[in-house]
């Protein structure tokens, strides 16, 4: 009689890897955020995630944005040598502002909700 095969052995699965994924790509940053959102907030009707997509998205192109601002300097001078402000800064400012509101939207600028006694859930 043949031995049965061996059985893989067992792994444990990070909870970080668990849970839903955004719907397209992420950047660095904005793929961390999703993940600290998700784990505390647990965001899964469709129109959050889309929220929270956006959200992430919008942080991905602010560090895009921020690192050129840091290169160029925050003043720079057009061809007559005249100073005036980067130009990305407007959009800086834009997109922080579009972060704020969006996770004041999604309601997670309050603490999640903690479970009273017991183990948590």
């Amino acid at each position: 009689m043949p031995k049965p095969p061996d059985k893989p052995p067992l792994s444990l699965v990070s909870t970080e890897t668990i849970g839903i994924r955004p719907p397209r790509p992420l950047g660095e940053h904005g793929s961390g955020l999703w993940q600290r959102v998700q784990r505390e907030y647990a965001v899964v009707d469709c129109g959050g995630v889309e929220m929270l997509t956006q959200i992430c998205e919008a942080v991905d192109r602010l560090r895009a944005l921020r690192a050129a601002i840091d290169t160029d300097g925050e003043v720079i001078r057009n061809r007559a040598g005249v100073p005036r402000a980067h130009p990305a800064l407007r959009d800086e400012v834009q997109l922080r502002a579009f972060v704020i509101r969006t996770i004041e939207k999604l309601g997670l600028n309050f603490e999640p909700i903690k479970h009273l006694g017991g183990q948590p859930k």
